[in-house]
């Protein structure tokens, strides 16, 4: 019974007991270097992360110049936001089939093309919030 009541953190070892050890302003700290080093990684080792991340950066320079409403600009913003933390799980999700297992294999095709069009809708809603800002 005593063990139930333990944070679940607790009952890891090595690496993850290491990871999840820290409290307070350390697991700040050490949570601000895994987003980093996942942020590299996804941009160092993925052509679609840096396609999505040089397309948004683009789309938010010009977001700056143009004369919408503050409302607008801030559905842009959190469109675009959007589209790179999608790309972030489906690059994910691509890696943790990919160190599963490298063969073809029906399910992983279902894993990856559905990160894929998750992407997809992310980016279409990114298009059509545009597109509306302009038009509507």
């Amino acid at each position: 019974m005593e063990n139930e009541k333990q944070p679940v953190h607790q009952h890891l070892s090595g690496y993850a007991q290491q990871a999840k050890g820290t409290t307070g302003f350390a697991r700040i700290v050490k949570a601000t270097g895994y987003s980093r080093d996942g942020f590299l990684a996804a941009y160092r080792q993925e052509p679609a992360f840096r396609q999505v991340f040089w397309l948004n950066l683009i789309l938010l320079i010009l977001l700056v110049f143009m004369p919408f409403m503050l409302l607008v600009k801030m559905v842009l913003i959190f469109a675009s936001i959007f589209s790179l933390v999608v790309e972030l799980f489906n690059t994910g999700l691509e890696a943790a089939i990919d160190h599963t297992s490298t063969e073809r294999h029906p399910l992983a095709k279902i894993g990856k093309d559905v990160g894929s069009a998750a992407q997809f809708l992310a980016l279409c809603l990114l298009a059509i919030l545009w597109l509306m800002a302009f038009f509507g």
